[in-house]
């Protein structure tokens, strides 16, 4: 038979993960800026919410970093990930394309979050922690902070984003049987959730609020350690196993990508599998394009300005340059609630500034189309986030064979969508909307973006 699965052995894992910023041209990434100053964050200012080995990890140009052996051997659970051709669906879309899928979902949560809740969780237990602090959108990376935690004996704390905690109950039944407790936000717990819930009661929450509700939180209680699912250096740079495995595994297939495409919010997942081909053509390797797929819901890189923001709607962290839609800004209650991110990682937002990734905004029915095509012919329901990189990779298939081209695509399957399927349910019901933000609350969240370094 044709071979569909090209996996590696335990020990072909990788052993460290790989920095794109050690490879990137031209000026070293942008700082993050102190939100009082708007001076570049120092150590000790760094120091009051993540270890010092993460400290290490933001700030390094050092293109390998060690993986301890402690979280290499957590890894080992379901590392390395397998990477399959789509064989089945390429027959159906009639291209001479060939399609490849790196498989996330096989991880404890279903997801690829754990690559950096795991060592988050490891440095922050090393430190004295006893406890750790987050906030989630789907609930994907609110599961994998409980389960880091439960792996270190650490208790966890989760602010889930509202309208995500009342579409996934099963996203937060997961996170107590690890022994998390989730908290819908905004919530009452804290100021900034008081707040924005006497402005607007009905406020279905954003990554940015639930943000601003952890800091406070872990600003109030010095055993706890504040961890983060994307976005920052440290938390692309733990991904990139990911994408060091894929590189090995298209050896083994005997194939290169000509595409590679990720779905893309806060960007880790989209960072995890490119950033290692980035760093093959930066060193002078084959070309490869780099496509960021976004909900035309939440349209971060195709409609952002590019400016130093806050992540956090409370403006209680750093600000970060980075592409932004302004973080008052509450995307509609997509099912993605992984990608209704207002501001997206400085290194992803760097390398579509410079024109080493292209971006993409994809509707929502379109998105859960692909995935049902996808779930028909490979047998996997994907995640909603997921879609969004299945309907691109399909999207360019057809344009193979419409061209009669024989290109290779390369899609990141971050997870699988096992509790999503009142999603799917709306769906094949018709009732799935294809939200797109109001223009004028686009401008409006735009006019609050900080006057600082605007591109």
């Amino acid at each position: 038979m044709d071979r569909t699965r090209f996996s590696l052995g335990e020990n072909d894992a990788p052993t460290t993960w790989y920095n794109l910023a050690a490879d990137l041209p031209g000026a070293p990434p942008a700082p993050a800026l102190n939100p009082k100053t708007h001076q570049p964050l120092t150590r000790a200012e760094m120091a009051h919410t993540m270890p010092e080995p993460l400290i290490e990890q933001e700030l390094s140009t050092e293109r390998e970093i060690e993986i301890p052996d402690a979280v290499r051997e957590l890894y080992a659970l379901w590392r390395p990930s397998p990477l399959f051709r789509a064989r089945r669906l390429e027959r159906a879309l009639g291209t001479p394309a060939r399609i490849y899928y790196k498989y996330e979902g096989g991880a404890p949560t279903g997801s690829h979050k754990p690559n950096t809740a795991i060592p988050q969780a490891y440095y922050n237990k090393l430190a004295g922690k006893t406890g750790l602090v987050t906030e989630t959108g789907a609930g994907q990376w609110g599961s994998a902070t409980a389960l880091a935690a439960s792996f270190f004996g650490m208790t966890a704390k989760v602010y889930m984003v509202k309208v995500s905690f009342e579409q996934k109950p099963y996203r937060r039944a997961l996170m107590e049987t690890y022994g998390a407790r989730c908290t819908p936000s905004p919530s009452t717990e804290t100021e900034v959730g008081r707040k924005i819930l006497a402005d607007d009661p009905d406020c279905p929450g954003s990554l940015g609020i639930a943000t601003s509700e952890a800091l406070e939180a872990f600003a109030q209680d010095p055993d706890l350690g504040y961890v983060l699912g994307s976005a920052a250096n440290h938390v692309l740079l733990h991904q990139t196993v990911i994408g060091q495995e894929a590189i090995r595994q298209m050896e083994l297939a005997e194939d290169y990508p000509d595409i590679v495409v990720g779905c893309s919010g806060g960007g880790s997942n989209l960072a995890g599998l490119s950033f290692p081909f980035l760093g093959e053509r930066l060193r002078g390797g084959r070309d490869v394009r780099v496509i960021a797929v976004e909900p035309a819901a939440c349209p971060t890189l195709t409609q952002g300005t590019i400016a130093y923001d806050y992540a956090d709607t409370g403006r209680l962290g750093p600000l970060f340059r980075m592409h932004t839609l302004g973080h008052g800004f509450v995307p509609p209650a997509v099912h993605a609630g992984g990608l209704r991110a207002h501001g997206i990682g400085p290194l992803v937002s760097r390398c579509v500034e410079d024109g080493l990734m292209e971006a993409r905004a994809v509707p929502q029915t379109d998105c859960f189309e692909a995935g049902v095509r996808f779930a028909r012919t490979e047998g996997i329901v994907p995640a909603p986030e997921s879609t969004h990189a299945i309907r691109v990779a399909v999207d360019e298939a057809l344009r193979c064979r419409e061209e009669g081209t024989a290109k290779t695509i390369l899609f990141g399957l971050s997870g699988h969508g096992h509790f999503d399927l009142a999603a799917y349910d709306r769906y094949f019901a018709g009732t799935l909307a294809d939200d797109r933000p109001d223009e004028a609350l686009l401008a409006d969240a735009a006019d609050g973006i900080p006057l600082v370094g605007r591109g």
